[in-house]
C-alpha cells in the first residue's frame, strides 16, 4: 500500500481554483474554491453519498454581544479499495452576528459557510490542495508569496532638463542701438531691462540704456 497515493492525487491545485484574498484580516492568503474540493473528492471516490459523505456531529454558536460565530463539526467518510474509511474530522466556523460601522449584521448563511469550512478542513487532511498550504513550508496562517514578496519599485521619473523661461523682451537702446542689460542697484536688487526702458520712456520719451539715460539727464 502506498501511503502517499491519495495525497499525491490531491495535492495539486489548478490556478483557476485559487484566488488571492484582497481585503480583510486574511488579505494576501490564498483561497481555494470549495466546489473544486468537492469535484476532486467526487473524481477520486465517486458521487457524494456513495463514494464519500459526511455527518454533522455538532452545531453551536459562541461569542460576545458584538460578535457571534457559528461552528460546525463533521466527520467525513470515503470508500477506498472497497473499504469505508475511519471518520476524518473537520471543524469550520463563520460569522453569525458582526458589529459593523453601519450597525449589526446578521448572516442567515453562517451554518452553511461553517459547513463548507469544515469540509475544507477535513479535505485538507487527505492532502487536497496541499501545495497551496505547504508551498515553501507555509500553512493557512502564513501570507502567500504574492503578499510577502516586496514589489519592485518603479524607476523614478526624472524630469527633463528645463530651460529657464523669462518674460523679459529683448530691448535695444534707441541712441546707442545696444541691447539693454539688467543691472544690480545699490540695494542689491536686479533692475530689469523692461524697468529701465519704462523709466527712460517716462522721463525722456524714448527707450534708453542706463548709460544713455545718464547722458540725457546730464544734458538736460
Amino acid at each position: 500500500m502506498n501511503n502517499m497515493e491519495l495525497y499525491e492525487q490531491f495535492r495539486s491545485c489548478p490556478d483557476e481554483a485559487k484566488k488571492v484574498i484582497q481585503a480583510g484580516r486574511l488579505k494576501g492568503f490564498t483561497d481555494i474554491n470549495p466546489m473544486w474540493r468537492i469535484k476532486r473528492l467526487t473524481e477520486v471516490f465517486g458521487p457524494c453519498g456513495i463514494g464519500w459523505w459526511y455527518k454533522i456531529t455538532d452545531k453551536q454558536t459562541d461569542g460576545t454581544d458584538a460578535e457571534i460565530r457559528a461552528f460546525v463539526d463533521i466527520e467525513l467518510y470515503y470508500k477506498w479499495n472497497g473499504e469505508i474509511s475511519q471518520p476524518v474530522v473537520g471543524t469550520g466556523g463563520a460569522s453569525f452576528l458582526t458589529e459593523e460601522r453601519s450597525g449589526a449584521y446578521m448572516s442567515d448563511e453562517c451554518y452553511k459557510m461553517a459547513l463548507t469550512d469544515a469540509i475544507s478542513v477535513a479535505a485538507k487532511a487527505l492532502g487536497i490542495g496541499a501545495d497551496v498550504y505547504f508551498e515553501k513550508d507555509r500553512d493557512k496562517y502564513t501570507p502567500s508569496e504574492e503578499a510577502t514578496t516586496p514589489k519592485k519599485a518603479a524607476p523614478a521619473k526624472v524630469a527633463p532638463p528645463q530651460t529657464k523661461k523669462t518674460d523679459e523682451p529683448i530691448l535695444t537702446c534707441e541712441n546707442c542701438k545696444n541691447m539693454i542689460k539688467p543691472f544690480i542697484d545699490s540695494k542689491g536688487r536686479t533692475v530689469t531691462p523692461t524697468a529701465i526702458a519704462r523709466k527712460s520712456m517716462d522721463k525722456f520719451g524714448k527707450v534708453l540704456c542706463v548709460d544713455c539715460a545718464a547722458e540725457a539727464a546730464n544734458a538736460s
